[in-house]
Order: structure tokens, then C-alpha cells, then sequence
């Protein structure tokens, strides 16, 4: 079955390597932005596969921008999110200015050390808003055009899918808890969403670590590096590493409503599962949709196994390498 993919956000980070993956295999692909504009590298460049993709103006917030484009999909993917509360981070970052994108993320992270500004909250660029409400209100959209589809044509489209680009809950206490809340909210909202629609929508929500790129986002690269260093060492010392320890100690300890556990666990995860390439991630993404046992939350373990990649664990007796192994 030829797949028809809708990218939301196809012309950012995660998007554009999604609609890189997808037109390799000669999918037809669709991507909505605010601007509409392809994806163009950090020094202007236009790659030869964005002539293969239909970029399109339009918001997630407002289905009727889109709808003509779902009509024809078979899968969607969303990709739009914030890593921090008001987004300030992110044109720093399109305009590859290394000074105001760690300034603005050293901000961030005091300020989400320091605890939530309430004021952020449910603003336009919020974890509410991006993280949360884009998300369920494309997928709204997605089953109406779906079911509408359905009832036009007197039977269902086999093997709809709706993918959410979530995240591994690697970043507290740098990052408030409310980023990885609300991604979970999203989650579960679309889980019974897409479980109750008819006809039934596979939902698929990937969770990658710290994503990295060396040439598209080169601030990336040192910190994914020093984060596969620290991980080396904390696995070398199994449960001697002083947050293998901390975690056990305060391992009953809940947060936010039992919702997460101990920002410490958190940390410890950090250290437990590696960064991701970006390029990774949207082959992840297009092999899930390919792969219609690929049902709910997959981890960044589950990716790699999407991909063939083998764990050194499945070679020899030993433990898993921090280290990408194909």
C-alpha cells in the first residue's frame, strides 16, 4: 500500500529528517509549517529531496488550514514540541548563533531549576500548548477526515497512523517536569483517541533521548558526546556510580502527583540511555509506520530494534554498550 505521510513541523529538526527518511522510500510526502517554506540547511542550502515533498502554510491549531491535506494521508506524524516553556531558545538556534542559543538556554534551565513562572502557562509557545494541545487537536482532525472518509466510501482505510514525537524523561531537573507531563498527557489522550475511532487509528508515540545532529545543530554534538562519556563511565560502574545509588535510595519517592518519579531516577536515566541521531530518529519514525506491530510507546530500545541495530547484549553474555552498535 503506497503510503501518503502528513509531517506537521516538516521543516524543523525531527520533521525534516522524518520527510528525508519517507521520501527515500518513495513515499508521497506532505508538510505544514507556519511559514509553508522547505527545509533548508544552516547555511541556506536547499537538498535535492526537498523538491520531492509538498510543503504547505498552515497551523495545527486550526484544522481547517489542513483538512484537504488528511483526506489523502494514510499516516501522520507530529513533530511539533518545546524543550522550554515560551520557545526562546529556538531562533537562536535557527539563526546558528552558538552565544544566544546557550544563553538562553542557561536561562531556561535556571529558571526551570528555580521552579515554573506561572505566567508561562498556557501561553501560545507553553508546554500546554505546544507539547500538549497541538498534538490532540491534529489528531482530532486526523480521525474526522478519517471516519469521514470511511463513511464516504463505504469501507475503512487500512493502516492509518498517527505518530507522536514524545520524549524519553531524561531532562529533569534542568528541564521543568512539566515538559515531560504534558508530552505524557498527549500520550494517553491520543492512545484512547485513535483506540476509539472508528475505524481504529494504530498510534505510535516515540520517545528519543537527546537528539543530536553535528552539522545541523553543532551544539549538539559536544553535548551528546559528553553525555555518551558520562554514560560510559556511570555504566563501567554499574551500581557503585553515585546516582545508581542515589536512585535506590530514593526510589519510592514520587513527583508531581505520582505522575513521574524523582528527578534523580531521571538523571540516572540520562546516563543509562544514549543520545540519538536526529537522522535515526525519523528512520525510527517511517520504520514503525512500515511496521504494523509497532503499537504505543517505543523507547529508544525499541527504535534501534525498528532499525536492526544489535545490542552487544544479544551478541555475547555481557551488558549492553552505551555506544550505537549496528
Amino acid at each position: 500500500m503506497q503510503k501518503n505521510i502528513l509531517v506537521t513541523g516538516g521543516n524543523g529538526f525531527v520533521g525534516s529528517a522524518v520527510c528525508r527518511s519517507a521520501v527515500r522510500r518513495g513515499w508521497k510526502v506532505q508538510s505544514i509549517s507556519k511559514s509553508g517554506k522547505p527545509f533548508t540547511t544552516p547555511n541556506g542550502h536547499l537538498p535535492a529531496w526537498t523538491e520531492k515533498v509538498e510543503w504547505h502554510a498552515a497551523s495545527a491549531f486550526e484544522p481547517t488550514s489542513y483538512q484537504s491535506l488528511l483526506s489523502s494521508s494514510n499516516a501522520v506524524v507530529h513533530t511539533l514540541g518545546t524543550l522550554f516553556d515560551g520557545g526562546r531558545y529556538k531562533q537562536p538556534l535557527k539563526e546558528q548563533n552558538p552565544l544566544g542559543t546557550v544563553v538562553e538556554g542557561a536561562k531556561s534551565v535556571v529558571n526551570g531549576l528555580l521552579g515554573d513562572n506561572p505566567l508561562e502557562r498556557g501561553g501560545p509557545r507553553s508546554y500546554e500548548n505546544m507539547n500538549r494541545e497541538s498534538a490532540i487537536t491534529v489528531c482530532k482532525a486526523f480521525i474526522s477526515s478519517s471516519s469521514a472518509t470511511s463513511s464516504s466510501t463505504s469501507q475503512s482505510r487500512p493502516g492509518n497512523t498517527f505518530v507522536y514525537v514524545s520524549a524519553e524523561d531524561v531532562f529533569r531537573p534542568a528541564i521543568p517536569a512539566r515538559y515531560i507531563t504534558t508530552k505524557r498527557e498527549a500520550e494517553r489522550m491520543i492512545q484512547e483517541l485513535c483506540s476509539q475511532s472508528t475505524p481504529p487509528i494504530r498510534s505510535v508515540m516515540v520517545r528519543p533521548s537527546f537528539i543530536y545532529h553535528p552539522h545541523f545543530r553543532p551544539i549538539s554534538s559536544p553535548i551528546a558526546a559528553l553525555i555518551a562519556a558520562a554514560g560510559g563511565i556511570h555504566q563501567a560502574l554499574g551500581g557503585f556510580s553515585p546516582l545508581s545509588v542515589l536512585t535506590n535510595l530514593t526510589r519510592s519517592q514520587r513527583h508531581e502527583g505520582n505522575a513521574l518519579d524523582n528527578p534523580i531516577a531521571s538523571m540516572n536515566r540520562a546516563l543509562t540511555i544514549p543520545p540519538i541521531h536526529v537522522d535515526h530518529v525519523g528512520e525510527a519514525i517511517c520504520a514503525a509506520i512500515e511496521d504494523e506491530s509497532a503499537n504505543g510507546p517505543l523507547d529508544v530500545w525499541a527504535m534501534r530494534r525498528l532499525l536492526g541495530w544489535v545490542q552487544d547484549s544479544e551478541k555475547t553474555s555481557g551488558s549492553a554498550s552505551f555506544a550505537d552498535t549496528r
